[in-house]
């Protein structure tokens, strides 16, 4: 049994769907984990103390302080360091809001923000405040930290109305922890470089050279590549993205220059490097101290190559390192990517169409073939969103390995 043994922290949050967290308690403790029921003071509410305290054979903790006359207290940072995993469900709209914004009002959200293990959430409530744009942005805020949300599921409501806001069924979270547990963290022990984002050459203290790269592939690379054991190191251009996780060291850059020191600087340590930032082929020769001031019908900038990130690393590459690029074409796509996995000297490189709708730069979605030394036969993949397309990636990255 996965969960055997294992150390999990049940937040319950003030929601009509509390009462499932004591049938959620039940099944953890019959799959032989331990369980620590932590609440918010509006959970109490809806469901007492007293029977998740009975079937988690534990007292449930809700405040920083038992017992105001001993001045005995409840350690947030022990808490968050004892959990093999922490589970808030129902997860509220007040409590994911706390969460994503990194308040610290409470037990649950201390403990939260000390911890090291993975974090999942599960909301409730009804349909129109699940669906409400504030309330998804924090949900997707969570996720790009690196937290996992169990989603909400369809059926009839306590308002009476049917829709998505369902409290996933103690079933279903229970089996997702189990899912989990019993992964085998095929990348644990590996050093992993991943350069990601855009990079911008300035032309004068307000213009640069740019491209419209978001990020988002290599930030999911990222994230996958933690999830399966690895130790990251992020080398990111600007982005509007965010990502904290504790196997993730990010080093932001701005210049192809800065994003190439950055990665040669980690590139000797690393067991694999993945090369998915856009990196600006040229960069000004010269930048202007002064704004330009468009003083006539014509301006001729001169550029110069910036550092070819991926070449230049491929040269210093080691034998038992395994280097992945990135190739984004208009033609001759197959083509121009076995002329980089040569000329770059990678093993692996993954081709992105710009003519695949729904492929390249700032969608959420991504439709890539891959081409590698070992396989002659480039292997294509349909159209995905970026995490899906970032597991695809893994999977022929360690494939390749064996």
């Amino acid at each position: 049994m996965p969960i055997r043994n294992k150390k999990i922290i049940l937040g319950v949050c003030g929601s009509i769907a509390a009462y499932k967290a004591a049938f959620l308690v039940r099944l953890l403790v019959k799959e032989g984990a331990e369980v620590q029921v932590i609440m918010t003071q509006a959970a109490q509410d809806f469901i007492t103390p007293l029977t998740l305290a009975t079937l988690s054979k534990r007292p449930v903790l809700s405040e920083f302080s038992s017992n105001l006359t001993t001045g005995q207290w409840n350690n947030h940072v022990d808490l968050g360091l004892w959990a093999d995993a922490i589970m808030i469900a129902p997860a509220s709209a007040h409590t994911l809001s706390k969460l994503a914004n990194g308040h610290c009002h409470d037990l649950l959200t201390a403990v939260y923000l000390s911890a090291r293990c993975p974090v999942w959430v599960a909301p409730a409530m009804d349909l129109d405040m699940y669906q409400h744009p504030s309330v998804q942005n924090n949900i997707n805020t969570l996720k790009s930290v690196g937290n996992y949300v169990i989603d909400a599921e369809d059926g009839e409501l306590a308002s009476g109305l049917s829709g998505v806001g369902r409290l996933a069924e103690p079933e279903h979270i229970v089996t997702t922890l189990s899912e989990h547990f019993q992964k085998r963290l095929s990348l644990e022990g590996k050093q992993v470089l991943i350069t990601a984002g855009p990079t911008q050459e300035p032309i004068d203290p307000v213009r640069y050279l740019t491209n419209a790269s978001s990020g988002k592939m290599g930030y999911a690379i990222a994230l996958e590549a933690v999830e399966r054991g690895a130790t990251v190191t992020l080398v990111s251009g600007p982005t509007s993205l965010q990502i904290s996780h504790p196997q993730i060291e990010v080093h932001s850059v701005t210049t192809a220059q800065e994003m190439m020191d950055a990665a040669d600087e980690k590139f000797q340590q690393a067991d694999i490097a993945v090369f998915a930032a856009a990196v600006s082929d040229y960069a000004p020769a010269k930048k202007e101290d002064q704004k330009i001031k468009k003083k006539t019908n014509k301006l001729t900038l001169s550029l110069v190559k910036t550092p070819d990130i991926a070449q230049t690393l491929g040269n210093k590459k080691r034998p038992d390192q395994v280097l992945v690029g990135f190739a984004l074409e208009t033609h001759n796509e197959l083509e121009q990517a076995n002329v980089k996995l040569e000329k770059k000297n990678l093993d692996i490189v993954v081709l992105n169409s710009l003519n695949d709708p729904g492929a390249g730069f700032s969608y959420d979605t991504n439709q890539i073939t891959i081409v590698s030394r070992k396989d002659t036969t480039p292997k294509s993949y349909l159209l995905k969103d970026k995490k899906e397309v970032a597991k695809d990636i893994w999977n022929y990255i360690e494939d390749y390995e064996v």
